[in-house]
């Protein structure tokens, strides 16, 4: 698991959100935002610096670039 603030988190990410290299996305029980890439990785991150509703409209923006969003 990753620590890390919501720019860090945008950061890292920005450039892999696209269903070409992000398979599906979701909150996991603890509230970590997990990812699966489409070649077998799975990362999870704790974003300690925002609020649920900030991480829906990551969420959000993720489906709309064609990732699939799991609701949990």
């Amino acid at each position: 698991m990753k620590t890390c603030t919501l720019n860090e988190f945008l950061l890292a990410v920005k450039p892999w959100i696209s269903d070409e290299y992000i398979q599906k996305a979701y909150l996991d029980d603890g509230g970590n935002l997990v990812l699966h890439f489409r070649d077998g990785v799975r990362n999870v991150y704790q974003i300690d610096d925002c609020t649920a509703g900030q991480i829906k409209n990551i969420l959000r923006d993720f489906k709309k670039a064609g990732i699939e969003v799991i609701n949990h």
